[in-house]
C-alpha cells in the first residue's frame, strides 16, 4: 500500500513534486490554521511535514497512529513534542543548516541599518519633512563590535559576514570550551555574557527557547547593554522580554532593535512593542528566502523519502 505524506504548511513546489513518485502526498498549507481538519486526515499518514506553526503535540500525535517521521521545514523544534515522538519511535528531522545563510544576511544587514538609523524616515519625508540633521548622526558598521549570543552554525556564518563587513565579532556560548578550535579558526573571541553585553555595539541572539533562555534578555540585561547599542532577535520570541525592550527603546538607552520572532505569533494588536521607536518588526522570515525555501524543502523531502523507504 502506498504510504501517505501530509504537508500542513508551505513547502517549495519543486520539493513537493519530488515527494510525489511512490507516495500519496496530501499538500494543504491551510491545515496549519485548521487543526481539526489536519487531525482528521492524520490517521492514515506515515509522514508529516510542518514549519513552525503546526503544533505537533500529544493530541495531534494521538490522531496519527501510523506516523513514522516528522519533517521540520526549519531548525527550531519548540512546536514539536520531541520526547513524545521518541517514545513512539517517530523520527524528527530538522533542516539543519539549510537556512543559515539567509539568517546571517538578515542579521548583518539589519545591524547596519539600525546603526546607521537612516532608513526609517519614509513617512516623514512623504509628509514634507527633511530630517537631514537628525539622520546625519548615523554610525558606520566598520569597526563596530557585533556580539553573538550563541555560536552554532548560524552564529558562525553571521560572524564571517560581519567580519567581511569590517566588524569585530565576539561571542558567548557556554556549550563551547575556551580552547575549542572554532575560536581560532573563526577569528571570533569568546567572552562571558556580561562582557558581551557591555562591549557590543550590536547584539544578536542565536539560542533555542528553553527554560534557561526564557527572558534571557530582561530589564537588567537590557540595562547592562552598551548605551546606544542595537539588539536583533531571529531566534525565538520568548528569549526577549518584549515589554522591557519597548521601555528601553522609549527611554533612549538602546539605539534600536529588530525582532523577527515574538512571544505570541502573529504579534497581537496592542502589543507593548506598538509605537516603540527605532524598532524593525518582521514576521518570522529571517531564514525564509526563495533560496532558503528551496534548500530547506528539498533537504526535508529527501530525508523524509529516505526514512519512509527504509521502513518499507
Amino acid at each position: 500500500m502506498m504510504k501517505t505524506i501530509c504537508i500542513s504548511e508551505f513547502m517549495d513546489p519543486v520539493a513537493v513534486q519530488a515527494l510525489t513518485p511512490g507516495f500519496d502526498v496530501q499538500y494543504e498549507p491551510g491545515w496549519v490554521d485548521r487543526r481539526a481538519d489536519l487531525m482528521g486526515v492524520l490517521d492514515g499518514a506515515h509522514a508529516l511535514i510542518v514549519r513552525n506553526r503546526t503544533q505537533v503535540d500529544a493530541a495531534l500525535l494521538a490522531a496519527a497512529s501510523r506516523l513514522r517521521v516528522v519533517g521540520r521545514l526549519g531548525v527550531g523544534l519548540d512546536n514539536i513534542d520531541v520526547e513524545a515522538c521518541q517514545r513512539r519511535g517517530i523520527r524528527v528531522i530538522p533542516a539543519l543548516g539549510a537556512n543559515a545563510r539567509s539568517v546571517a544576511e538578515y542579521v548583518v544587514t539589519t545591524a547596519a541599518v539600525l546603526l546607521r538609523g537612516a532608513y526609517l524616515s519614509g513617512a516623514e519625508m512623504s509628509a514634507g519633512k527633511w530630517p537631514r540633521a537628525r539622520l546625519s548622526d548615523g554610525r558606520e558598521a566598520l569597526g563596530k563590535t557585533l556580539g553573538l549570543v550563541g555560536f552554532g552554525d548560524i552564529g558562525r556564518r553571521t560572524a564571517a559576514l560581519a567580519r567581511a563587513f569590517g566588524m569585530e565579532v565576539i561571542a558567548h556560548d557556554p556549550m563551547l570550551a575556551a580552547d575549542d578550535p572554532v575560536w581560532a579558526t573563526s577569528g571570533v573571541r569568546g567572552v562571558g555574557f556580561d562582557e558581551l553585553l557591555a562591549q557590543a555595539d550590536a547584539v544578536s541572539l542565536h539560542v533555542p527557547l528553553v527554560p534557561a533562555t526564557r527572558h534571557l534578555i530582561d530589564v537588567g540585561r537590557l540595562a547592562a547593554m552598551k548605551s546606544g547599542a542595537v539588539l536583533i532577535n531571529t531566534a525565538r520570541g520568548g528569549v526577549v522580554d518584549e515589554a522591557a525592550l519597548a521601555d528601553a527603546l522609549r527611554a533612549g538607552h538602546l539605539g534600536g532593535a529588530a525582532l523577527d520572532v515574538f512571544t505570541e505569533e502573529p504579534l497581537p494588536v496592542g502589543s507593548p512593542l506598538a509605537e516603540a521607536p527605532n524598532l524593525i518588526l518582521t514576521p518570522h522570515i529571517g531564514g525564509v528566502t526563495q533560496e532558503a525555501n528551496a534548500r530547506v524543502s528539498m533537504m526535508i523531502a529527501q530525508a523524509v523519502r529516505a526514512t519512509l523507504e527504509a521502513n518499507s
